[in-house]
C-alpha cells in the first residue's frame, strides 16, 4: 500500500518547531506517511509580496491534506512598510493566507474540539455549593462556518458610489447620510443557504455519529435578524431530522457567560464564522487555553488542520524551545480521523492524557510561569521533552 502524501506548511514563530514535533508524535504512533514541505507565511509576503504561493496551492490541490503550523499578520500599512524594497508601492495588499486558504479550497467547515484532559491545572475550576471547589468536565465541539460572514473578506473604506447607493437605499443608513463617504469603512455579513445547511449539518452529523445530546445555534438572531436568524431557522429545519439530539439556541454574549457557569452541560455548538471564533477560544481557555486548542478546516476535497495559536514570534529564537506543542498534536490526531487513522489517533490522545495526568513533565504555560527561558529553571519541560515524554508513552 502506498504511503499517502501530506503538505507540511510550518508557516512563522513556533509554527515552525510545534509541527516538527507532530511528525515526530505521527512516526512513533506508527503513521507512515511521505511529507511535502510548502512554503507559506511572512517571509513570502515580505521577498515576493504574496504570503500564499501559487505552489502550495498546487500542492495542495494535487495530495489533499495539509499540516499548518502558524503565521504572522500585521495591520494593512505595517504590512506594506514591510515588504522588499523593489516591491514597495506596487499595489500589493497583504491578506492572511490561512484565511485565504479557506476560501480557494472552500474549506468551509471549522472544527475545534475542547475536552477537558484530567489533572491539567490550567482546567477551569468553580465555588459550588457549601464554597467547594469544583472542575467541571468541558467536552465541547464547536462547528464554525469557515468561509462567509465577516471573514468573507466584502469590505471597503471609502467605499465606490455604487456601494454607498446600495447602503443608502436601506433606510437604516440614514444615520450615516452626513458622514462623507471617505469616512466610511463598511464589512460585510454575508451568510448563503446552501453553506449554513451545510454546516449545521455538519454539526447534527457529528453529534449523532459521537452520541452528543445537543446541538446549539450560537448566533444573535434578536438583533442580527437576518443572518442570525437565517441560522437559527434552518437549525430548527435539519433538527427534525435527528430524532434524539436537542436544538437549544444561544446568544452570543450569553453564551459567554454562561460558559464559566456550566460549560459542562454543552455538547456540539455551531456559529457563523466570527462568532465561532470568539465562542472556541473562549471554550479553549477553559481546558487549558492555546497550547490545546487543535482545528479542522475541511473542504469537500481539501483539508488543513492546524492549532488556533499564532506564531508567537519571540518564541521561535529560544533555545531549547520552550512552547507547548500540544494543541499541534492534537490537530494531527484530527487528521489521522479524517483519514480513517483513528486508531493511532486515539493513542496519541491517550498518551497526552497520561503525560497530563501525571504531571510529572509540563511546559511553562501547565505550570502558569512566564513565558521566558527562565521557566526551564524553574522545572519547566522544554518543547522536546514534553513530547519525548508523549513519545514514551505511545511506545510503553
Amino acid at each position: 500500500m502506498s504511503k499517502r502524501t501530506i503538505v507540511t506548511m510550518p508557516g512563522d514563530g513556533i509554527g515552525k518547531i510545534v509541527l516538527a514535533e507532530a511528525l515526530r508524535v505521527l512516526e512513533a504512533a506508527g503513521f507512515q506517511a511521505d511529507y511535502v514541505h510548502a512554503d507559506i507565511g511572512w517571509e513570502f509576503w515580505c521577498n515576493e509580496g504574496n504570503p500564499l504561493p501559487q505552489r502550495t496551492l498546487d500542492l495542495l490541490e494535487k495530495h489533499k491534506i495539509g499540516l499548518f503550523g502558524a503565521i504572522t499578520s500585521k495591520p494593512k500599512a505595517e504590512a506594506a512598510r514591510e515588504l522588499a524594497p523593489k516591491l514597495q508601492d506596487k499595489g500589493y495588499v497583504y491578506y492572511s493566507p490561512i484565511v485565504g486558504l479557506r476560501q480557494h479550497f472552500n474549506l468551509d467547515i471549522c472544527m475545534r474540539p475542547c475536552k477537558t484532559f484530567k489533572g491539567n491545572p490550567l482546567n477551569f475550576i468553580r465555588r459550588g455549593k457549601n464554597n467547594e471547589i469544583e472542575e467541571p468536565e468541558v467536552d465541547v465541539v464547536i462547528f464554525r462556518q469557515n468561509t462567509e460572514g465577516l471573514y468573507a473578506g466584502v469590505e471597503w473604506t471609502n467605499p465606490p458610489d455604487n456601494v454607498y447607493q446600495a447602503l443608502a437605499s436601506h433606510p437604516k443608513f440614514k444615520k450615516f447620510a452626513d458622514t462623507p463617504k471617505e469616512e466610511l469603512a463598511v464589512s460585510t455579513r454575508i451568510l448563503t443557504k446552501k453553506a449554513t445547511q451545510r454546516i449545521v449539518r455538519a454539526a447534527f452529523e457529528h453529534a449523532k455519529k459521537f452520541g452528543y445530546k445537543s446541538v446549539t445555534v450560537c448566533e444573535k438572531p434578536n438583533v442580527i435578524r437576518e443572518t442570525s436568524g437565517m441560522m437559527l431557522a434552518i437549525g430548527r429545519e435539519i433538527a427534525k431530522e435527528y430524532e434524539g439530539i436537542e436544538l437549544w439556541n444561544t446568544n452570543i454574549d450569553a453564551q459567554m457567560m454562561w460558559l464559566t457557569k456550566n460549560p459542562e452541560d454543552y455538547s456540539v455548538i455551531v456559529s457563523s464564522n466570527m462568532f465561532g471564533d470568539i465562542v472556541s477560544d473562549g471554550f479553549a481557555g477553559l481546558v487549558g487555553g492555546l497550547g490545546f486548542a487543535c482545528s479542522a478546516n475541511i473542504g469537500e476535497e481539501v483539508a488543513i488542520f492546524e492549532p488556533t495559536h499564532g506564531s508567537a514570534p519571540k518564541y521561535e529564537t529560544y533555545d531549547p524551545p520552550i512552547v507547548n506543542p500540544i494543541a499541534m498534536i492534537l490537530s494531527a490526531c484530527l487528521m489521522l480521523d479524517h483519514i480513517g487513522e483513528t486508531e493511532k489517533a486515539q493513542k496519541i490522545r491517550a498518551a497526552i492524557a497520561k503525560v497530563v495526568k501525571e504531571g510529572k513533565v509540563r511546559t511553562y504555560d501547565m505550570m502558569k510561569l512566564k513565558g521566558s527561558p527562565e521557566a526551564l529553571q524553574q522545572g519547566a519541560a522544554s518543547t522536546t521533552e514534553i513530547t519525548d515524554e508523549i513519545i514514551s508513552k505511545i511506545k510503553s
